[in-house]
């Protein structure tokens, strides 16, 4: 499917009400956003979470920088979401290229969100009080059902839809949830087992700061999920 014949809709004339609409559920992600950099802040006091450095970069500036990443990326993904489904903002501006802006804006933003992760862990390695050979253990364990989730989306499920396409172009709308792959097992399968990849950075160096925030960022996509995403769908698909 593509964005070609993109029908755009014709936006709710009450504005306020779309205006409430963009915001629907966002004190909850405020909320809890508040709480969980609230507690990074006191594990920061932690000796073994501000050791090391790399590239001269201190372990709690990659720490705070990856939490940095973390909530521009879904920052994004709830502004981007939720215009175009009530004021298609980015087809009006965009035309049938607002979704290519969005995804390589989505895209440069969970690479990073990633990548950061990694330097973290590399900055803050063998700080865990636990056998290393354990930990790379766990990392390979951890990585099997992410990559497994990857390649179901990819198989099964297609990266536009997982973009959030379905905000977009009204055709996917009407296509059924995917039950294959990884979905027979859950209907979350991008929160459940794809932010275990995250995880891998910190099992693998032994890193505590790296599993704070694969915590933080385990935690903080189900915020995305109870204060965006599943507003959303339902109205989408009702």
């Amino acid at each position: 499917m593509g964005f070609k014949n993109l029908r755009r809709q014709r936006p709710n004339s009450n504005h306020m009400f779309q205006f409430q609409l963009i915001f629907e559920k966002q004190w909850l992600h405020l909320l809890a956003l508040t709480g969980l950099i609230a507690g990074l802040v006191l594990l920061g006091r932690i000796d073994s979470i501000q050791a090391g450095s790399l590239w001269d970069v201190g372990t709690i500036i990659w720490l705070w920088l990856a939490v940095a990443i973390a909530i521009a990326h879904q920052v994004l993904v709830w502004f981007c979401w939720r215009t175009q489904l009530h004021w298609c903002l980015l087809t009006r501006l965009l035309d049938h290229t607002g979704f290519t802006v969005y995804a390589v804006l989505f895209s440069i933003l969970g690479i990073a969100r990633v990548a950061v992760v990694f330097f973290l862990a590399a900055a803050n390695r063998n700080t865990a009080p636990v056998e290393l050979a354990v930990l790379r253990i766990l990392a390979l364990l951890t990585a099997i059902p992410a990559v497994y989730l990857f390649y179901s989306v990819k198989r099964y499920f297609g990266f536009k839809r997982a973009f959030g396409a379905d905000h977009f172009d009204p055709s996917y709308r009407s296509v059924p949830f995917v039950k294959k792959g990884i979905f027979r097992f859950t209907n979350n399968g991008m929160y459940t087992f794809g932010f275990f990849l995250l995880w891998v950075p910190g099992l693998w160096y032994g890193s505590v700061a790296a599993l704070a925030v694969a915590l933080f960022n385990h935690l903080y996509i189900w915020v995305h999920y109870y204060a965006t995403e599943l507003p959303d769908i339902k109205r989408i698909y009702g």
